[in-house]
This record gives structure tokens, C-alpha cells and sequence, in this order.
């Protein structure tokens, strides 16, 4: 019988002596397999953030990890295991709203979605272990359609995405997370995609290993969903980390106008074709807005709307796959 061991490295260094365990353990915690041997040999220490996700991914062992984590690290309590159980900063709302008293309509939208964004990243991955935060809209309907699509617009990632997502917007549809979400006006998460089994719609994107979905609400009305990726396995199943992006998307929904939210039944999602057809038509998006500016005396952001609407309309006219 093998003895109890001393402390929680000697626990995990019995662990990863399994060299396909090792190998697995240091893909879920996004760390290179000789990190796990360096902590296991005290030649260095776990961020907090990876001690944490180290409970999720060992989760047989989870109450004696915990136990003897605490007897060396004594601020690594049960009430410590997620740093993102702490509340919505209560001084950010009054940035918030001061934002949107202030903001020149025209940025309204922008401003106070890159600026909650800006607050949720930093709060929801405080480490950088990789998240994609994306405000998704719904497109307007056109030609008395219902609701056929939605727009990736505002976002902010950390590495290995782009600090700045709004470049990389494309269209998502039936096919998508976010499309179940703003379809059912639930919030919807896939803690693995690469595993899930779940009958949810998984549109993964590089990178991407869990993802959630939680619709933006206003009077039982919908304006689109944010939409959030993580590098890190099963980083959705925290209840007080889920209630913080709650919170967050009910921020979001002050960005909106009234006339931004639609009705459930007016919700009505096409599937759209992959990222990778979607690119063949975007990549010539500023020079179409270019055009609509020459023809028509609107604003860059109105030629941009109209622009949005043709691709959609175009993209809809694929042959389904």
C-alpha cells in the first residue's frame, strides 16, 4: 500500500509519474510538462490561478489537494479556490454610468462595451491564460425579415488572441453557441469542446477548449449575447465565476439602445457558412464601405451597417453545408 503523502507536491510528483497523466495535466493547465516537474522539486511555485484549475482537473483527488495546498500556502482557503468569485467592482458601475451620460451618441455603443470589456477580461482571466470576451448582436432585419444572423462586434482577448477582436468580426448563426443562447434566451456553456458529447452547437474557433454563451435581456426582449472563450478546460463550471459574467452581460445591456432588442418570437437564425468561407467575402470589407460612402452621403458607421447587411444577404444565399 502506498504511504500517504506529505505534502501537495509529492502528491502530484506520484501523479505525473504516469507520463500520459503528466502530459494530459500540463495541456489542462496550458504549462509545459517540465513546470509540473519544477513545482513537484520546489524550484517553483504555482501561480494561484493554476493551483486553482489544478482542483478542476484532478478532481478525484480535489479534497486532498485542497487540504494539503492550504497546509503550505495558508491564504488558500476553500473560500480563495476562484478569483473570480469576488463582485462586479461597486466603483465600476459609477464609471459605467457616467459613460453612458456622457458618451457622444455616435460612440455610445463602443465606448461602453470596450470599457466593460476592458474590466471583465482582466477580472475573468487575471493570469492571462488565454480568454476572447465578444459582444454578439443581433443583425437587424432586412426586407421585413425576422432576425437571421448575429454580428460579432466589440471584443478583447488575451494572448493567444488579438487585444482587439472587432477587426476579426464575422457572422454566426443557428450553428453557433451564441445562437442557441439568443434562440433559447438561456445562458449556454461546453466545458471541453474538443470532448463534449452536450447536443449544444460548437462553432470552435483556434484555440478555443470551452466557451460560454449568456443572452443580453432587457423586458424579456434580446439584443444578442456575450460570448466568451477560454484556453482552459471546464473553466465554466465555477457558480460564483458564472454569476459574475451574469453580471457583466446586464452591464453589457446598457450599451444597447431600446430598439436594439427584439422580441423571442421575432428570432428566427439561419445557419451560416465557416469562418474560413466568411474571410473570402471580409477581406475586402473597407473597400466596400469605401464605395457605399462614394454612392451614398452617410457616415463611415451607417456605410459599415450597410455593408454588414449585403454580406449577410450574400452569405445567406450559399448553398447550406
Amino acid at each position: 500500500m502506498q504511504p500517504e503523502p506529505q505534502d501537495w507536491r509529492e502528491l502530484l510528483g506520484n501523479i505525473i509519474s504516469d507520463s500520459h497523466e503528466k502530459q494530459r495535466i500540463a495541456q489542462e493547465l496550458g504549462v509545459r510538462t517540465i513546470t509540473l516537474t519544477r513545482w513537484v522539486t520546489r524550484e517553483s511555485d504555482p501561480r494561484p490561478q493554476n493551483l486553482r484549475h489544478l482542483l478542476n482537473v484532478l478532481p478525484e483527488q480535489r479534497e486532498l489537494l485542497l487540504e494539503l495546498i492550504g497546509e503550505e500556502f495558508v491564504d488558500f482557503t476553500a473560500g480563495a479556490i476562484d478569483d473570480s468569485s469576488k463582485d462586479v467592482p461597486s466603483e465600476f458601475y459609477g464609471r459605467v454610468f457616467s459613460a453612458r451620460a456622457a458618451t457622444n451618441e455616435t460612440l455610445h455603443f463602443w465606448s461602453i462595451c470596450n470599457l466593460i470589456l476592458q474590466q471583465a477580461i482582466g477580472q475573468l482571466d487575471p493570469d492571462r491564460l488565454g480568454m476572447a470576451i465578444t459582444v454578439v448582436r443581433c443583425m437587424p432585419p432586412s426586407n421585413g425579415h425576422k432576425v437571421r444572423s448575429l454580428r460579432e462586434s466589440a471584443g478583447q482577448g488575451t494572448p493567444p488572441w488579438s487585444g482587439d477582436l472587432e477587426q476579426q468580426a464575422m457572422l454566426l448563426g443557428a450553428e453557433s453557441l451564441a445562437g442557441y443562447a439568443v434562440t433559447a434566451s438561456r445562458p449556454a456553456a461546453i466545458q471541453n469542446i474538443l470532448q463534449d458529447r452536450s447536443p449544444l452547437p460548437a462553432h470552435q474557433i483556434p484555440f478555443e477548449l470551452s466557451a460560454a454563451a449568456y443572452p443580453i435581456l432587457f423586458a424579456g426582449r434580446i439584443a444578442g449575447c456575450l460570448l466568451i472563450s477560454s484556453t482552459q478546460t471546464n473553466y465554466f463550471l465555477s457558480p460564483s465565476r458564472l454569476s459574475l459574467i451574469q453580471c457583466y452581460t446586464d452591464l453589457v445591456a446598457l450599451a444597447f439602445d431600446s430598439d436594439d432588442f427584439y422580441d423571442p418570437q421575432d428570432i428566427d437564425l439561419h445557419i451560416m457558412p465557416s469562418h474560413e468561407v466568411q474571410r473570402d467575402y471580409f477581406y475586402n470589407f473597407r473597400y466596400r464601405v469605401t464605395q457605399v460612402m462614394k454612392q451614398q452621403p452617410v457616415r463611415n458607421r451607417q456605410a459599415e451597417e450597410t455593408v454588414w447587411q449585403q454580406l449577410e444577404e450574400e452569405l445567406l444565399q450559399l448553398p447550406a453545408t
